[in-house]
């Protein structure tokens, strides 16, 4: 079995047409069956590919102490790394990475003589992929009959860039990246640089392991997707397993809900109930938060807001 791909480069792909149709279909499919898919998506030119991986490249050389600037108003918005349990992995984040302000602030934090060459990166790369984002929820939206709805969920999205590194193992070290999880988010939009290393778990237990590639995006769901729906579709299990040769670098567009998540009541009836209440997903991250050290084996979406 292997990852349901979508393409989002078509030029009719447009609301009201067929071809758009057919796609929000293909995206229900997807994420009720998998959690996932596979965008094809080619509004990132070439040259901006390379320049946004070659900064990355740029940040993580920066001193350990230096990147620990990087911390965030909100549990898990700040910098991530030097832990026993995934020695392999380190990540910086810009939060509100569509505006000026955000990138100038990150960068400003890193470089305080400027990089402008890794805050235009961040920006454009930034703005493309929230473009594939509104794409995939006007269509989640109006697949669900709730299109009405879109536009309240588009104005309330905070974006958080993730800019992951993994280390090449050494030998007898373990070769995992980041150990199996679901991300607490809305939408998580992945894209890897060119060595692999991502796998997604599909329904039948599998683990599936998508090619890098330009155009190429993984767009999963995350817990709060996963009450919206009332459980129509599962967050994505998903790790990082190190096989090939090299440092590997991986950018992460992640969405929260600054406001109030109602759940979807369409899809709930007397044979599916609800099975959440209606949440504000920083809340979420907070509770999250303060309960991870003590039950880190907690489900915390289901403690926090379940029914």
């Amino acid at each position: 079995m292997k990852l349901p791909v979508i393409n989002f480069s078509e030029e009719n792909l447009k609301p009201g047409t067929s071809g758009w149709a057919s796609a929000c279909k293909d995206v229900r499919r997807a994420l009720e069956e998998h959690g996932c898919f596979e965008a094809k998506f080619d509004k990132l030119p070439g040259q901006l590919h390379d320049a946004v991986f070659a900064t990355a490249e740029e940040l993580f050389q920066l001193p350990t102490e230096v990147k620990m600037r990087n911390t965030g108003d909100m549990p898990f918005f700040g910098y991530f790394g030097q832990y026993k349990t995934v020695p392999l992995y380190e990540s910086l984040a810009i939060d509100h990475p569509t505006s000026l302000d955000g990138t100038q602030r990150f960068t400003n934090l890193m470089w305080p003589a400027g990089n402008d060459r890794f805050r235009e990166s961040a920006q454009r790369y930034s703005e493309a992929v929230a473009e594939l984002h509104r794409t995939v929820m006007r269509m989640l939206f109006e697949s669900y009959g709730v299109g009405n709805c879109y536009d309240y969920y588009i104005k309330i999205t905070r974006y958080l860039l993730r800019y992951l590194r993994y280390s090449e193992p050494k030998m007898g070290e373990s070769n995992a990246g980041l150990l199996p999880h679901t991300d607490k988010t809305f939408l998580s939009i992945l894209h890897q640089g060119d060595i692999s290393g991502l796998q997604v778990q599909l329904k039948d237990g599998q683990w599936v392991a998508p090619p890098p590639s330009p155009t190429s995006f993984v767009v999963m769901a995350g817990d709060a997707l996963m009450a919206w729906s009332n459980d129509r579709i599962p967050s994505c299990n998903h790790q990082v397993i190190m096989k090939d040769k090299g440092i590997r670098y991986s950018l992460g567009m992640f969405t929260f809900m600054d406001g109030i998540i109602h759940i979807l009541e369409e899809v709930g009836d007397e044979t599916h109930p609800i099975k959440y209440k209606s949440f504000h997903h920083f809340e979420l991250l907070q509770f999250m938060n303060s309960n991870l050290k003590t039950n880190p084996n907690m489900c915390f979406i289901k403690a926090f807001c379940g029914v």
